[in-house]
């Protein structure tokens, strides 16, 4: 028997739609009912390689962590990855279909609705309940012909739907009519309850104009989730925390992470910032950078031009200052190349040509047309200076990257993988590292050991910082969720939504 559907959708970006999606994974999860998230569509940096080495959103990996289930790349069936400002890597099933620009991808549209539907009916024959997500606007009537991701997903799907309004950014009720009124008549008939989040103040204001709202779309509300501090993972470039640039206060670390123009899976350092003690900030221009203890390069889907763009806003002279001030520095994927002392790319995967790196790293890098996509475990080498401690440290972590770069003589190994790959690189007094595993410091004896090494560095002592558990960590925040939605959310008409029954308003 086919699983039940639901599907969430928003009046914009941003306005919760991924976090309610991840709280019903949960709720129905803890009401016994296994349960899966799926988005036909997701464009996003941030991805995830799954256990067998396919590539998805790390949205739908915080759902299905939320729904107590293995990340299956059927659950993101098309992963769209922007790498200009009209054209992105084209990810079905997990692996690499193409780049294509805007116009092209919507010729293509079609022929992947029969991808997108294997991934969802296999799904739902093995489960009970699929929770599906939208994407940025289900109103946006110019693209109406070749919806596959909001109500024509829904349509494809067979299931109802509930909107979401984010009242934080004003303009709720006016969005959610609006949204409704721009739909035709079916779609309008799918849209069976309206949730708005993101509220701060006493409700009992809003249900003069909950009750109109209702009157005028017909549609009943089913309940307004208040603002909530939940520290989950972030889906994209729109995350709140990527515009932190102060030290916070009482910090005993700074760390200072490059915002790139295209930075990519910044989720990486999102486990440093749940350690007591520790500040991470995220700078674009020279003058935030201040004196900190390490400086965080992350990965990016461009690693030539974003390198460029280090360069001419002065950001790549002020890292190479603060290094010979102090700060360590350590890379991750793109940022592990840009460290290096030449970047090449002969079959033009990225910019073509040729450009000089950083110099902090004697390595080189070739960019190649084929990507790398593997989970891996390793080991750090013998290395000496501040992480030195860490020597011989078991980590794990996932590569995505479209690179290969070699060390050159004086490039001291930092990771050995599991296969006897050297992964990563030092510099010989142990103040630059480089790694391609993403994920490296969602290992905790790695962060741990990273920040007590700093700590001790600075003469501050380590020992009253105690060890973070990530994953317990994690299964909290989403505990918390749920509670918060079945607190606020009328579950029971929800239930009926699942299970076909009739809401009124």
């Amino acid at each position: 028997m086919a699983a039940k559907s639901i599907m969430v959708v928003g009046t914009m970006s941003s306005a919760g739609k991924s976090f309610i999606t991840a709280g019903l994974c949960r709720i129905f999860r803890q009401d016994g009912l296994r349960t899966v998230p799926f988005k036909s569509q997701n464009m996003a940096l941030n991805s995830y390689i799954t256990a067998d080495g396919l590539e998805m959103g790390r949205a739908q990996v915080m759902q299905a962590e939320a729904a107590k289930v293995e990340p299956d790349v059927r659950m993101n069936p098309i992963l769209l990855k922007p790498n200009s400002d009209s054209g992105s890597q084209v990810i079905v099933n997990g692996e690499v279909y193409g780049t294509m620009g805007v116009r092209e991808y919507y010729t293509k549209k079609e022929e992947l609705i029969p991808h997108i539907m294997k991934a969802f009916n296999s799904l739902a024959q093995e489960n009970d309940a699929v929770v599906l997500e939208g994407a940025g606007s289900p109103a946006e009537i110019n693209l109406k012909d070749v919806d596959i991701v909001n109500m024509g997903m829904a349509k494809l799907s067979d299931s109802p739907v509930i909107l979401v309004g984010d009242i934080d950014r004003g303009g709720v009720f006016a969005s959610l009519y609006g949204t409704i009124m721009l739909m035709d008549e079916e779609e309008r008939r799918r849209i069976r309850g309206i949730v708005i989040n993101k509220f701060r103040g006493d409700v009992e204001i809003l249900k003069p104009g909950l009750k109109m709202l209702e009157e005028l779309t017909g549609v009943p509300v089913l309940g307004v989730v208040p603002y909530a501090q939940l520290d989950l993972d972030d889906e994209d470039s729109l995350s709140d925390r990527l515009t932190r640039r102060r030290v916070q206060k009482d910090a005993k670390l700074d760390l200072a992470v490059i915002r790139l123009p295209r930075i990519s899976n910044f989720t990486d350092f999102e486990v440093l910032e749940r350690i007591d003690g520790v500040s991470v900030r995220y700078v674009t221009q020279a003058r935030e950078m201040g004196s900190p203890d390490i400086i965080l390069l992350p990965g990016t889907k461009n690693t030539m031009a974003d390198l460029r763009w280090m360069r001419q806003n002065g950001i790549e002279a002020e890292i190479l200052k603060q290094h010979e001030k102090g700060s360590v520095v350590f890379g991750v994927c793109g940022g592990f190349q840009m460290l290096g002392r030449t970047l090449s790319d002969p079959q033009g995967v990225e910019d073509g040509g040729s450009m000089r790196g950083m110099g902090l790293l004697d390595t080189e890098t070739v960019f190649l047309p084929q990507k790398r996509r593997t989970r891996m475990n390793g080991v750090i080498c013998s290395v000496n200076g501040v992480f030195e401690e860490l020597s011989g440290l078991s980590v794990s972590g996932y590569e995505i990257h479209m690179g290969e770069t070699k060390g050159l003589d004086e490039a001291v190994p930092f990771t050995v993988l599991e296969t006897g790959e050297t992964d990563g690189y030092c510099n010989a007094d142990g103040t630059v590292f480089g790694s391609y595993l993403h994920g490296i410091f969602d290992n905790s004896e790695m962060a741990q050991g990273m920040v007590q090494a700093l700590l001790k560095r600075k003469g501050v002592n380590a020992d009253e910082f105690k060890p973070f558990d990530l994953e317990a960590y994690k299964q909290q925040q989403y505990d918390k969720l749920a509670d918060i939605l079945r607190e606020n959310l009328d579950m029971n008409k929800i239930y009926d939504i699942l299970n076909r029954r009739e809401v009124k308003a």
